[in-house]
């Protein structure tokens, strides 16, 4: 029930998040920090979708990052959330070959956003997790979780209480494959959401 609820909190937070954006970027479309912002409150709410719903989400995500790369390309949280937006995609990749695209693709801004700062144990933990990505992939998929992990249209089954246990066990595979990215790019958005909009606090 708490899951849920946060779920709504977090929905409804980066939801306000990503129109306060599209409304910024419509009167300055060069500010790399409003695009990156905007960004991330797409990867955030992808994770609430249907399958195809996510990618396209993910997909302009990353068009957004690409295009602050073209401002700024050397914008470290940028390069790090364009990680996190390709190892999403590969996750609601099933086949294992195209995914390992996305995941080598991952690695590579992730290696960038490190090699920028150097100092930030959010992108080298990032790096690190990558590395193990393509295997847990392999594995939920040939499990058959990932179908369900990634809110593909289950057939009806006949026993309503094995159903909710299994969709009970894989909505917790999908928060464990997931957190840290979801947490991660919150993390950025929120900071980024803050400081854009938060007046500086009455000095004493």
């Amino acid at each position: 029930m708490d899951l849920q609820h946060n779920d709504f909190d977090r929905i409804l937070f980066f939801e306000h998040a990503r129109k306060t954006a599209e409304a910024t970027h419509a009167k300055n479309p060069s500010d790399a920090d409003n695009l990156t912002r905007w960004a991330g409150a797409l990867l955030e709410l992808s994770q609430f979708q249907n399958v195809q719903e996510s990618k396209i989400m993910i997909q302009d995500a990353i068009s957004k990052l690409e295009e602050v790369l073209v401002l700024k390309p050397k914008k470290h949280d940028a390069l790090w959330c364009l990680g996190n937006a390709h190892t999403s995609h590969a996750f609601l990749t099933p086949d294992a070959e195209e995914a390992k695209e996305y995941f080598d693709t991952a690695a590579e801004y992730f290696k960038k956003a490190v090699a920028e700062e150097p100092g930030n144990d959010l992108y080298r933990k990032s790096l690190e997790v990558s590395a193990k990505a393509p295997e847990l992939h392999v594995e939920i998929h040939r499990h058959g979780i990932g179908q369900q992990m990634t809110g593909a249209a289950a057939g009806p089954s006949t026993s309503s209480g094995t159903m909710a246990a299994k969709k009970k066990k894989s909505s917790d595979l999908k928060y464990d494959i997931f957190g840290w990215i979801i947490l991660a790019v919150g993390i950025v958005a929120w900071v980024g959401f803050g400081k854009s909009n938060v007046p500086p606090p009455p000095q004493q």
